[in-house]
């Protein structure tokens, strides 16, 4: 049957793009710019041209029933899903998996990124990412490869949420024109709002968060600015901060320095992130950033060994429980894959959390190797508590919170490696350096020179 829609005008492009054979695409829209019903207008057209399986992700799967699958349309009174895909091209519908079979042959199903790693199936013609500044990355490179695999194609669609993966996306598609198409939808542009309309959404905005942070909002919910901190982030101006000064770069590792790690532990691996780091004169320097991609403990241990990261493996006081195996501790179980496992002190979220930032100040980290980690201490936030209108106390349970955990222990853990003294440079060998003057000097004694120039003859005899 043929579908008839209205698309906007400053909705076309998207549309255009994708409906010829686009298969990457990255929308930065402002709120109401209708982001959900374009993608999956697109979606349902795309389907019943090519047979395949469609997703359409959101940050969290639990959000995903609310905000598609059984929301209505307050100006029609319409399921917004079936105004997406009319019911005579729908053959069946499962809803509590949130799945739907095509006429055509083709299904759809919502996902969250949340889960990334429970979905499965073959010939998975084209995912949406929805909100995707808010999504966690991991999801796309575990379903990239599906895709490439199909010739699929892949729909980004999200307002900003300052300068983290979604921002780091974006540059990436400007730069490659020839695959990708980007766009940056501002109020501004479209003219989607009255002035009116505009001016009451930042009235209730500064009247919400104040007015220096509700303008900031304003703006990067409706100018579609990247600048603004991510709301109730724990630690958005110090990672700004350590981007503004340089210390977010590349980071080599001193291989005659132990690296150290850092451990949120949790039987289950995608909440296990692991952070690598080395004290180098006194400063914390973060060098990579692990996320196991199963459920054994053995592979993470493997993973750790095979990268040369034998430090010390500061890890919380659940350290002793005995979950991972049927009669000695996590402890034990970590010894006898070969690590190291120290006790963090335990002490409140909120001492982690200052800890946490103090570090951030003074660290140095790799962009590259740590480059999710970073976006999670970025998206590390309170929740916002909609009636009393205030941040409670307690982080989003999101695929952020348990990066910012481990975190929250490097920064109680790191000060302890600087007990375990850097190793001094060894002193068998003498390095004269030229002073102003013509003054040499040597880094031995006049007794270790004499020592060290024995050695060397007994060495060559």
């Amino acid at each position: 049957m043929e579908i008839v829609r209205r698309i906007r005008p400053y909705q076309q492009l998207l549309h255009k793009f994708m409906v010829n054979g686009g298969k990457r695409a990255i929308e930065i829209a402002h709120r109401r710019w209708g982001k959900d019903e374009m993608a999956l207008a697109i979606t349902c057209e795309l389907a019943h041209k090519r047979i395949g399986s469609y997703w359409h992700c959101l940050p969290e799967y639990a959000q995903a029933r609310k905000a598609l699958w059984t929301g209505v349309n307050a100006h029609t009174g319409k399921r917004r899903i079936f105004e997406a895909f009319p019911e005579p091209t729908i053959e069946s519908m499962n809803d509590q998996e949130m799945f739907i079979r095509f006429k055509s042959g083709s299904t759809w199903q919502m996902i969250g990124s949340d889960r990334y790693d429970a979905t499965v199936g073959a010939g998975v013609a084209g995912i949406t990412y929805s909100e995707w500044a808010l999504a966690n990355p991991s999801a796309w490179a575990y379903h990239r490869p599906m895709l490439e695999e199909n010739n699929g194609f892949a729909m980004f669609i999200t307002t900003p949420r300052g300068n983290n993966h979604a921002k780091a996306m974006y540059d990436h598609a400007v730069a490659h024109p020839e695959t990708w198409f980007a766009e940056v939808s501002s109020v501004l542009q479209t003219g989607a709002l009255t002035q009116e309309q505009l001016d009451e959404s930042l009235e209730e905005y500064m009247s919400l968060y104040g007015e220096d942070l509700g303008r900031a909002q304003f703006e990067q919910e409706y100018l579609c600015s990247f600048n603004a901190a991510i709301m109730g982030a724990y630690w958005g101006a110090e990672i700004a901060r350590a981007e503004r000064d340089g210390r977010i770069t590349t980071v080599d590792i001193d291989w005659s320095q132990p690296v150290h790690t850092a451990w949120d532990l949790s039987p289950k691996g995608v909440n296990n992130p692991i952070w690598c780091f080395q004290v180098i004169k006194g400063q914390p320097r973060i060098v990579d950033f692990y996320r196991p991609t199963t459920d054994d403990l053995e592979d993470w241990c493997d993973e750790l060994n095979k990268r040369g990261y034998h430090g010390t493996d500061y890890v919380p006081h659940d350290i002793t429980t005995a979950d991972w195996g049927a009669k000695r501790t996590r402890r034990d179980t970590l010894k006898a894959y070969g690590r190291n496992p120290k006790q963090v002190a335990k002490v409140s979220v909120g001492e982690g959390i200052n800890a946490g930032r103090e570090t951030i100040k003074l660290a140095a980290f790799d962009a590259e190797r740590c480059e999710i980690g970073i976006d999670g201490l970025k998206n590390y936030r309170r929740e916002w508590d909609d009636d009393l209108k205030t941040f409670r106390e307690n982080a989003v349970k999101d695929w952020a919170e348990h990066i910012g955990s481990s975190f929250r222990y490097l920064g109680l853990a790191w000060k302890d490696a600087i007990v375990h003294k850097e190793k001094p440079a060894p002193k068998d060998e003498s390095v004269y350096v030229a002073k102003p003057g013509g003054v040499i000097q040597s880094n031995l004694s006049v007794r270790e020179a004499v020592e060290a120039m024995m050695k060397k003859r007994r060495n060559r005899r």
